[in-house]
């Protein structure tokens, strides 16, 4: 008898339309910054947006979204309800642990704790289903990519070949278990000076990201500036985009990126 498949275990999130994930093929690139932001600027555009934090070991989205110390309720048919905030239902395992308390699970823990975030969350009505990936390419994206189908995933990475190896892996990682890749989103791209609109500052060399895009055929699909202010806005729990309009060089990257994404799936 042939062994199952493990992708035919999918199954879709009750009114879940699309599910973009982020990911990222290394920490500190900023990619949960991107997932929140990106999810605020999907919202923007009149769409119904979720968010789920699926790095069970280090969650951030509740601070960064304005969450911490909030406890989701559960509803009368044992259904875990989101916490919104910024127009966005959001869901992440630092809402059901003290933000100081380990997670310190096996793999079987893990992939139960992530078929709870899926299908034991009421989600209600969704556009789009945006998913915080820890970094790497482990058990968590191959949990996702075997219980829901993923419309599609976006990769963060800083512009140093540093941070290209490790994209590399993870465009790798999707392209195995056929997921679409969407893009790449170069992060910290550059040092922008609102009171100086013009001028670019360079904080990391620049690698060979664009060659091995250009090879690959995949879009980079934002190069988002670095700017003080985004710091702050993950301290508040306030995300950048929910504060600054497009004119922004920060926040219009986001909208455009919101956009593309929204044509291209």
């Amino acid at each position: 008898m042939p062994n199952q498949n493990p992708f035919d275990q999918q199954q879709p999130i009750p009114g879940v339309k699309k599910i973009i994930a982020v990911s990222s093929g290394k920490g500190g690139v900023g990619k949960s910054t991107v997932a929140t932001n990106l999810a605020v600027a999907l919202a923007q555009l009149e769409n119904r947006v979720g968010l789920l934090d699926a790095d069970i070991y280090g969650p951030s989205l509740p601070r960064m979204m304005g969450a911490l110390n909030q406890a989701p309720e559960v509803s009368k048919d044992n259904k875990i309800l989101p916490i919104e905030r910024h127009g966005i239902k959001i869901m992440s395992m630092g809402l059901l642990t003290p933000e100081d308390t380990a997670v310190v699970w096996r793999g079987p823990m893990l992939f139960k704790a992530m078929n709870q975030l899926f299908f034991e969350v009421d989600w209600g009505e969704l556009d789009y289903l945006v998913i915080d990936l820890p970094p790497g390419t482990g058990d968590v994206q191959l949990s996702m990519v075997q219980k829901v189908p993923v419309n599609g995933a976006i990769t963060v990475c800083t512009p140093q070949n540093i941070a290209l190896a490790d994209v590399k892996k993870s465009i790798d990682m999707f392209e195995r278990v056929n997921v679409p890749i969407l893009g790449v989103v170069e992060n910290m791209s550059y040092i922008w000076n609102p009171e100086n609109p013009d001028e670019k500052l360079q904080m990391f060399p620049k690698g060979d990201l664009r060659n091995y895009l250009a090879e690959k055929n995949i879009e980079l699909i934002a190069e988002v500036p670095m700017v003080a202010a985004i710091a702050l806005a993950c301290e508040m729990g306030i995300p950048y985009t929910a504060q600054k309009n497009e004119n922004d060089a920060v926040a219009g990257a986001y909208k455009r990126m919101a956009e593309g994404l929204s044509a291209q799936i």
